[in-house]
């Protein structure tokens, strides 16, 4: 019974989706539970660093209630996303309602496309991995799923990674970075990978060029249903979804950087790479990515079995307060830097 409260993921959709049916301040709904509600109540709820038994993790990776939560994600997106085209289609919104709701929509397609989809991008089923990518379409970010399993995951926290940020970098040119960078390396990944087998880069043989197809694709359908201003509208909530998950990137590695070794390779992911945050509101709306330090140090376990490492760097906060104050770099830096150098002194003081 105690996992029914990752039922609770599902309390943003349902506010997004009140959004577009009854509009008004309801259009903000998604937006003021994640970035409201939940900054406020977090601090006054007990975190969790409790790790389960070999017996409760074997018995919670059978157990297809974890795998069903995920699965579920997949209708819930596609009917928000076209429930909000056909919204804009309408044509009797005001412009604050338009703000709302592409902010709310933006914040699905982010959380239970992009985020839902890293996890399913991870599993070796083929069943899973094809969920992933009809996940991250919506976002039109569907080289996440090349980047990220074959270039983040190799070169986190070190300069080889667009997608950790450095100390002092602020989150607006992380973005550029990021975005720009993920997006090439997905290109170089691909073109390295069909060299090997000796396929021609631009066929179909190529991830890259069918994500672009099937974007295209979506972005043409959208256009012939809805016309020229809904699919503008599909790319902005598009790149609004990118860009929370982008700034979810900023907050879990910023500052921290593996050790290049004499061999001139670098050190191995370990815990201290990356930021958590055990919080349990922001663990289940996540679907526990926030307890990213063991993702990254075995990044094929299932999110329902993820541990706590007590030598994990922890945040001061949740992920979601974390993204609010990642948008002011003063504020920012001033509290990261310092909880960076408080790390790196506990670290040196245990040997």
């Amino acid at each position: 019974m105690k996992d029914l409260k990752y039922l609770l993921a599902y309390i943003a959709p349902a506010l997004a989706t009140l959004g577009l049916l009854w509009g008004g301040y309801w259009s903000y709904g998604a937006v003021l539970y994640a970035f409201v509600f939940l900054p406020l109540t977090e601090p006054l709820l007990p975190k969790s660093r409790k790790n389960f038994t070999e017996e409760e993790k074997q018995s919670r990776l059978k157990d297809k209630f974890f795998d069903a939560l995920l699965y579920f994600n997949l209708p819930i997106l596609y009917a928000l996303v076209i429930g909000y085209f056909f919204w804009l289609a309408q044509d009797s919104w005001q412009l604050w309602e338009l703000i709302g709701n592409t902010l709310s929509v933006g914040l699905i397609i982010s959380a239970s496309g992009i985020n839902v989809g890293h996890e399913l991008g991870h599993r070796r089923e083929k069943f899973e991995q094809n969920l992933s990518k009809l996940h991250l379409l919506p976002a039109l970010y569907m080289h996440f799923f090349v980047e990220h399993n074959r270039g983040h995951h190799k070169y986190v926290a070190t300069p080889l990674d667009p997608a950790s940020a450095d100390k002092g970098e602020n989150l607006y040119f992380f973005w550029v970075k990021s975005l720009v960078g993920g997006y090439l390396n997905a290109w170089k990944l691909e073109k390295d990978r069909l060299e090997k087998r000796g396929l021609p880069m631009l066929s179909w043989h190529n991830l890259m060029v069918r994500f672009q197809v099937y974007q295209l694709a979506y972005l043409g359908i959208i256009l012939a249903a809805f016309g020229p201003f809904v699919a503008l509208m599909a790319i902005v909530v598009g790149l609004n979804g990118a860009l929370l998950l982008e700034t979810v990137n900023y907050i879990e590695h910023y500052g921290l950087r593996r050790e290049k070794l004499p061999s001139g390779k670098y050190e191995r992911v370990m815990p201290r790479h990356s930021w958590n945050a055990n919080y349990e509101l922001g663990r289940i709306m996540l679907y526990e990515l926030t307890r990213h330090s063991d993702h990254h140090y075995m990044a094929s376990k299932k999110f329902q079995i993820l541990d706590h490492h007590e030598e994990a760097p922890e945040m001061p906060f949740g992920y979601p307060s974390a993204m609010i104050l990642a948008h002011f770099p003063p504020l920012w830096f001033y509290v990261m830097d310092r909880k960076i150098q408080q790390y790196e002194q506990s670290m040196v003081a245990l040997g």
